[in-house]
């Protein structure tokens, strides 16, 4: 490989011959490919984590995860603060990643048995946990627009391919993690069971190579000098403005815009940054639905495959895919078809293939539940009854007015009936009136089970069988009423039956297979890289150069509060999951439906111009001064009046 040196700005970077790639942004993507192996390893073995080690029940579990997801997405505006206003992205990334590796050796630690009690182990969790939230929320922001600063502003198709490429690494870095943290838990054991030390400990030494190879490349990094507290003086300059206009008389001479009664005490160049990121940040206002649609294909459609009998992780595989396939074909083509494809129309187009996921996802989980049953309750178990003898039976349970009605022979059952327990277990005598004779069968029930009671006719009187069955995924029995043992095969599993009211054994077979969520799958990707990617760099490129990493961290508060969506809707909507499925799908297409009004009235800005229209960025301007950068700044907006918009 060789190596062009290019001398700029009184430093040097190095640039791929032929190219006009930095060297150094291999360095920057290597760096999020380490760092993202190790949130996504240590995120794959947490929950279990938190019920196998920790013992704590699933809604708690839930609820830590989320939040701790939550908080991961709360603090990139923190770190962009820091690196906006105080230490800049490079140093930023450097410092927080150490506070990243501190939460993963404590997480370590506290995975490790012999280290205190179970209140020691909780508390180094947590503060394990808040640690890596910092680290990784910090540096979120930071790393993506430290990585497009370092190209000029010219080359704008060059950063744009760098974003995916950033985006591959991602998933890349997710793809091997999520394969390997888990194999290091279950197969491998330390201290007498999982090992859950060593599942945190590998993230850790990932994290340990991203800090070492990122800072590798600090002598080729172009590294933008921070502008002091940025948000301090946005804050300030919005508050002026809003008492200025609230006070403002009748009489005052009118402005353009609510922000220009800001104009007494900071520059217009100020005011016009802060005019150019709120434009952007009211965009972002529809963004959280679609991530809480797309961040449910690590929740709820985990939870659809493993009730199919099997779970499967293909949305990060196909976006190693369509990556370079949307660069190299999709985009190219659509460019030959001479449609002007913006970035605010792809990420449109990302949210309407989202809202098709949705809809291919109800129509495979409407199937799924025909063969998948709910768990009961603490203190109850589920039951039905198959009458196969010659005629129909009447049951009869203490304490239950279940099963009132007689159940005529060989009618399909009624659906599973919550059966009160009072405890864990309890052995019941089912009473059963045939042919006016009674008969009792003694059984035992345990909570949270599902079972079936087959009733048949032999010529001592009615014979009782009582089996169990499967929640989550399908489970499925064959009754063999014939007098010689059958073989079937369905859905692929072989199931023996014996002769004479045999019983098979209790196996998972589902003919709904889990190729069908591969539609729905492919759906989301595509959008995702349509709407995340897009949405990365549209974040970039429409952000003064002082405030990008705000604006990141905007973009990523948009993914905070889609989780936050989830929650409400799941917590408070109490669907069917289908319909929940249905809603969301309806919702992000009333979303999509007013982000691209919102779209078509948005004008494009190229903030590179910035230094050409106010050179100054003085804060006492006289008026002169003003009065040109008045002039300039009409100027400025009839020229981007005339851009396509949307």
């Amino acid at each position: 490989m060789f190596y062009c040196t290019i001398y700029s700005w009184s430093c040097i970077w190095t640039k791929l011959c032929g190219t006009n790639y930095p060297v150094c942004i291999s360095f920057i993507v290597v760096n999020e490919f380490c760092e993202r192996f190790s949130y996504y390893g240590m995120k794959a073995v947490l929950t279990l984590y938190f019920i196998n080690y920790l013992h704590w029940d699933q809604n708690l579990s839930t609820a830590v995860y989320h939040a701790f997801s939550s908080l991961c997405y709360f603090t990139p505006v923190l770190g962009a603060l820091i690196a906006d206003s105080w230490l800049g992205k490079f140093k930023t990334i450097v410092y927080l990643s150490v506070v990243y590796v501190l939460g993963h050796v404590v997480k370590s630690v506290g995975a490790i048995p012999s280290v205190g009690d179970s209140t020691i182990h909780i508390a180094l969790s947590m503060v394990g946990l808040i640690l890596i939230a910092f680290g990784t929320g910090g540096i979120k922001p930071c790393v993506s627009a430290f990585g497009g600063d370092q190209f000029d502003e010219e080359h704008t198709n060059e950063r744009r391919k760098f974003f995916s490429i950033f985006y591959m690494s991602i998933n890349a870095g997710s793809v091997l993690s999520t394969l390997i943290t888990p194999i290091l838990r279950g197969n491998v054991q330390c201290f007498g069971g999982d090992c859950y030390a060593l599942a945190f400990g590998v993230p850790a030494i990932l994290m340990v190579i991203a800090l070492v190879v990122f800072i590798s490349g600090s002598g080729m990094y172009k590294k933008s000098p921070p502008e002091g507290n940025v948000l301090l003086d946005v804050c300030r300059c919005l508050g002026l403005a809003i008492k200025n206009r609230w006070m403002s008389s009748k009489y005052d001479s009118k402005r353009k815009h609510w922000l220009d009664w800001a104009e007494e005490k900071y520059p217009k160049r100020l005011i016009h940054e802060i005019k150019m990121v709120l434009r952007v940040l009211v965009l972002y206002i529809p963004l959280p639905m679609f991530w809480a649609l797309f961040d449910q294909q690590g929740s709820r459609w985990t939870l659809q495959a493993t009730r199919m009998n099997m779970a499967f992780m293909l949305n990060a595989l196909l976006i190693l895919m369509f990556v370079p396939i949307f660069d190299v074909v999709v985009y190219p083509l659509i460019g030959l078809c001479r449609i002007n494809l913006t970035p605010l129309k792809k990420m449109a187009v990302g949210m309407i293939f989202a809202a098709l996921a949705f809809g291919a996802a109800t129509l495979v989980e409407v199937n799924v539940m025909k063969t998948v049953v709910e768990p009961a309750p603490h203190g109850q178990c589920l039951l039905q009854v198959y009458n196969l003898a010659d005629s129909d039976v009447k049951l009869s349970i203490p304490g239950s007015n279940l099963f009132s009605q007689p159940i005529k022979s060989y009618e399909d059952p009624q659906a599973y009936q919550h059966l009160e327990l009072g405890g864990h277990n309890k052995t019941i005598t089912v009473g059963i009136n045939h042919n006016g004779h009674f008969h009792e069968c003694r059984e035992t029930f345990t909570e949270q089970k599902a079972y079936s009671l087959v009733l048949h006719s032999k010529t001592s009187g009615i014979v009782c069988q009582l089996v169990s069955r499967k929640f989550k995924c399908c489970s499925n029995r064959f009754i063999n009423t014939r007098s010689e043992a059958v073989n079937v095969t369905m859905a692929g599993v072989d199931f023996y039956i014996p002769a004479d009211y045999g019983i098979s054994p209790n196996k998972s077979a589902n003919n709904v297979h889990i190729a069908w969520q591969i539609p729905q799958y492919a759906l989301m990707t595509a959008g995702e890289v349509m709407f995340s990617i897009t949405g990365i760099e549209f974040s970039y490129s429409q952000a003064p150069a002082n405030m990008k990493s705000v604006l990141q961290a905007g973009w990523l508060l948009t993914v905070a509060f889609g989780n936050v969506i989830v929650l409400i809707v799941a917590e408070g909507a109490g669907l069917d999951q289908w319909m929940e499925f249905l809603l969301f799908a309806g919702l992000l297409v009333a979303v999509c439906i007013i982000f691209s009004i919102m779209a078509y009235f948005y004008t494009y800005v190229d903030p590179g111009e910035l230094d050409k229209l106010f050179p100054d960025k003085t804060v006492n301007e006289d008026e002169d001064d003003l009065k040109k950068d008045q002039a300039d700044d009409i100027m400025y907006l009839n020229s981007i009046e005339k851009r396509t918009k949307m």
